[in-house]
């Protein structure tokens, strides 16, 4: 039973030692390593490690393997030992391959508002974020519900409120440059609220205030979409918002409007 654990963890260490010790011992390529780790090369002193100067000890044998004097110096031996143990280098490359992604979609919807049209639409959608949208809504739910309308009406304010007490916290703590400020080439189609862009307050207000009118009135669902892509595409299109802070925005809405409109519809 020990001879048969014995040989099955030998194997496993086969299988990764040569990648290591090619990193932490003297060995330019995983083929010397691999051939030293099977037993089948004999180190001796004609051996040149990485810096190209011969061994002047005699190597070591254990367990069949035959081991050689470790001519990196300890620093770089550490070095490299934590590139192993460390993804954070990889995931930095995947971090900037993501911005450089988000800013190319940028670029992409900005040409969609470069006609005349493209741009009065895009302004407009995104100055009724600023506010002129809520009250409008606000009529239109009186106006199918009458005074029972206050329920809905009431619901979405707080959950306005609410989160406008979370994102401007979230904004100073991301502190992430708008496109246009990254790409001089993007256009500014209007003046900005703010000087961050993550996450994207349009896209969460409006969301945060069409979730309550959309559960007590699933009717109004297909057109509180509609209205939830004019406004995302209008605040990427003017410049101010990457996909990934609409997107942001969108999901911070739904978490903190739909939990509070669930509770209020239960318990009042």
């Amino acid at each position: 039973m020990f001879r048969l654990l014995f040989y099955v963890y030998s194997a496993a260490f086969m299988s990764i030692a040569p990648q290591i010790s090619a990193r932490l011992f003297v060995f330019s390529t995983p083929d010397e390593a691999a051939a030293l780790c099977h037993g089948i090369v004999a180190v001796n002193s004609s051996l040149r490690c990485n810096t190209g100067t011969k061994l002047k000890r005699p190597s070591a044998t254990f367990f069949g393997m035959t081991f050689a004097p470790n001519r990196i110096s300890k620093s770089e031996r550490l070095g490299a030992l934590l590139d192993l143990q460390n993804p954070a280098s990889g995931a930095s490359a995947w971090i900037a391959k993501f911005l450089e992604a988000d800013l190319k979609a940028v670029r992409i919807v900005t040409r969609t508002a470069s006609s005349s049209g493209g741009r009065l639409f895009a302004i407009i959608v995104s100055k009724l974020g600023n506010g002129w949208i809520y009250p409008l809504l606000a009529v239109f739910v009186f106006a199918a519900w009458g005074l029972a309308g206050y329920r809905i009406v009431l619901l979405a304010g707080a959950n306005a409120a609410l989160m406008h007490c979370l994102y401007p916290i979230i904004k100073r703590r991301f502190r992430r440059l708008r496109p246009f400020k990254v790409d001089p080439n993007l256009p500014s189609l209007l003046d900005t609220l703010d000087e961050h862009s993550f996450p994207s307050g349009h896209a969460m207000t409006l969301t945060g205030i069409l979730a309550p009118i959309v559960m007590l009135w699933p009717a109004t669902a297909i057109s509180a979409i509609a209205m939830g892509c004019c406004m995302a595409w209008s605040r990427v299109a003017t410049g101010h918002h990457y996909p990934s802070d609409v997107f942001a925005g969108i999901l911070l809405g739904v978490a903190v409007s739909y939990p509070i409109s669930v509770c209020f519809i239960a318990y009042l």
